[in-house]
């Protein structure tokens, strides 16, 4: 990692705190972030309840 970044749950949580964590490493908002996901896990047939309690898990916390 060049710039020192490190991908991390977030402290700022509605639940695990795994999309507010990829929303302050990528400098996104997170608000905007999580709106954003529940649209794409509920609209399509993406498993998003998987892919976040997997991350949740691989994800460490800060």
């Amino acid at each position: 990692m060049k710039n020192g970044r490190k991908l991390t749950r977030s402290n700022n949580r509605v639940l695990g705190g795994v999309i507010a964590g990829i929303a302050e490493y990528f400098g996104w908002d997170i608000t905007l972030t999580r709106v954003i996901f529940v649209f794409v896990a509920l609209v399509t047939n993406f498993p998003g309840i998987l892919a976040y309690l997997i991350a949740w898990v691989l994800i460490p916390e800060k």
